[in-house]
């Protein structure tokens, strides 16, 4: 599944937000960075990028099998990796001037709890800089797959792209979760709308329905992978054509500070 999630997914739905998120931490100039759910790196190799070497960078991921794939990728310069759960992340207070998380807060079990850990990791003036998706109806490619795939389980849908990843856009219950962890000041939230592109729609089919754990949830309801990526598949061409896909994404960038 990381592989695939390397693969296709990455180009696909993360890169493009990438940049824009390592424009804003290095703007902040911070000198220690923690990336918390960096998967297989996207963010961290754009940081590696953006931030002079004198910059530390860590980047943590609870899987393993993410993180090997990550440290398979080239990066501008030395990144130190570790396995590390958001929840109860092994640092000291007060160790980073900014913690990035892209797309990864949405699959925490417990928003707050894993918000006071970044704020009790965050030096005074520290930021913390993190993304999530809108909800699924704005992101035309996951909501095109999510509707096939649930039309072959019609009694009990898989509902992973809308539940997780796509769950957790209302920017009034992000910005109170902030506010139990500890973070007392007003978040900055900008919402971007980016291209997503395919070479052919088997591509994202593939890349949902394989690389995601949409994969287990088709899986655990006896479903074939085959059959969900093909009707993934035509439903795709149904709305973007047999060619290449082109579809729009949108997503929330938040930055907030601790004071």
């Amino acid at each position: 599944m990381a592989v695939v999630y390397e693969r296709l997914l990455v180009p696909m739905i993360f890169q493009p937000y990438a940049g824009a998120m390592a424009a804003r931490v290095a703007a902040f100039a911070p000198e220690r960075v923690l990336e918390i759910a960096a998967g297989t790196g996207v963010v961290t190799r754009a940081l590696a990028a953006w931030l002079p070497e004198s910059t530390a960078i860590v980047a943590t991921d609870l899987s393993d099998a993410m993180l090997q794939v990550a440290r398979a990728q080239p990066t501008a310069r030395p990144v130190s990796w570790r396995q590390a759960d958001a929840m109860e992340l092994p640092f000291a207070d007060e160790s980073f001037d900014a913690v990035v998380c892209q797309f990864g807060v949405m699959f925490f079990p417990d928003k707050a709890r894993a918000f006071a850990e970044v704020h009790r990791v965050l030096a005074p003036g520290g930021r913390f800089f993190f993304s999530a998706w809108d909800r699924i109806e704005d992101n035309d490619i996951p909501f095109a797959v999510a509707k096939a795939v649930a039309g072959l389980f019609a009694d009990d849908p898989p509902t992973f792209l809308s539940r997780i990843p796509h769950g957790y856009h209302d920017v009034a219950t992000i910005r109170a979760d902030l506010s139990a962890g500890g973070f007392g000041g007003t978040a900055t939230v900008d919402t971007i709308y980016k291209s997503s592109r395919a070479n052919a729609p088997s591509v994202p089919a593939i890349a949902f329905c394989q690389g995601t754990p949409l994969r287990s949830e088709i899986e655990a309801r006896g479903g074939s992978i085959g059959e969900a990526t093909d009707v993934a598949t035509r439903a795709l061409v149904e709305c973007f054509g047999d060619g290449a896909v082109d579809g729009q994404i949108k997503a929330h960038i938040v930055v907030v500070a601790k004071h």
